[in-house]
This record gives structure tokens, C-alpha cells and sequence, in this order.
């Protein structure tokens, strides 16, 4: 899905704020639904670490708010969503640029609408992947996301 003209803001914001250019990445593309987003993390003087390879902190910081904002807007004001945990495994250092490829399906949207009709709140758990263009995986990032209904809005008549 092509990018819409509100998506292309929010990727030129996002690139702009202050605590995500601190982390050397740039958002790439926001698809009009929200449902997938690419990250972009090259390996310059900004990332670089002490062993000349992209800093740990940076590839975890690149990912970071991605799946909650995707949450944010895709589901809207009648949800919260907040990050709740998340584990980095590092797999090989980063020696040149890095990709990261966020996927949210309408059918796991629809799934945790369903679950929060019953439930007050859930935690989902979300994986993305920084690898290289041969797609060698360099880290690994789990997230846990919680989602909860806002009361006195979702299943309101």
C-alpha cells in the first residue's frame, strides 16, 4: 500500500524529533494503513561504537516506538497502547547499513479487538529483525506491547 499524504507527515516528524534522530535511524515508509513500516539504520559516526561497528543502543533505539505508534493509529483513541518490556539479541555486529521491516496484519488487529471486547487489557508480543541487504539477521528485538480499552468507549451504543 502506497504511503498516504498523512503518513508521509508523520515518517518527516518522526525523522525530525529530536529523540529519534539521536538514534542515527530513519523511518523509510508508513503505509497509509499504518499496517507496515521500513527503518533504515546505516552505519555512520553517529552509530558507530567504540569497535567500529553499529552500537547496540542505536539498532535497539531505531526500533523502539515503532509498533506502539502503529498500535496508536491503526486501532485509535478508543485504545491505550504502551510498551510494556523488551529483549534485544544480538546475533552479528552491525558492519554496514541495517533494515528493519515492522508488519501489523488486519487479522491480528481484528484479533486483539476481539480478545479486549471480554477483557479490560492484553500484552502482545511482537518480533522485528535488523539484517543487512544479503538478509543476514544482526539482531533480533522482541517487543511486548500492552493494549487495553479505554473506558466507556469500545462497545459503547
Amino acid at each position: 500500500m502506497p504511503e498516504s499524504r498523512r503518513t508521509r507527515l508523520l515518517r518527516w516528524k518522526l525523522n525530525l524529533f529530536p529523540a529519534y534522530v539521536g538514534t542515527g535511524a530513519r523511518v523509510t515508509y508508513i503505509a497509509g494503513d499504518f499496517h507496515e513500516i521500513h527503518v533504515k539504520l546505516p552505519l555512520t559516526w553517529r552509530t558507530r561504537n567504540y569497535v567500529g561497528t553499529i552500537f547496540g543502543g542505536s539498532m535497539y533505539a531505531a526500533v523502539d516506538p515503532v509498533y506502539m505508534v502503529m498500535l496508536i493509529e491503526i486501532l485509535g483513541r478508543d485504545y491505550v497502547v504502551w510498551d510494556k518490556a523488551a529483549t534485544i539479541r544480538f546475533k552479528h555486529p552491525g558492519r554496514e547499513t541495517l533494515y528493519a521491516k515492522f508488519l501489523l496484519t488486519t487479522d491480528e488487529v481484528g484479533r486483539i479487538k476481539t480478545e479486549l471486547i471480554d477483557r479490560k487489557s492484553l500484552e502482545s508480543i511482537y518480533q522485528v529483525e535488523l539484517i543487512d541487504e544479503a538478509g543476514k539477521v544482526h539482531a533480533r528485538v522482541e517487543k511486548t506491547i500492552y493494549i487495553a480499552r479505554r473506558e466507556g468507549r469500545v462497545g459503547e451504543a
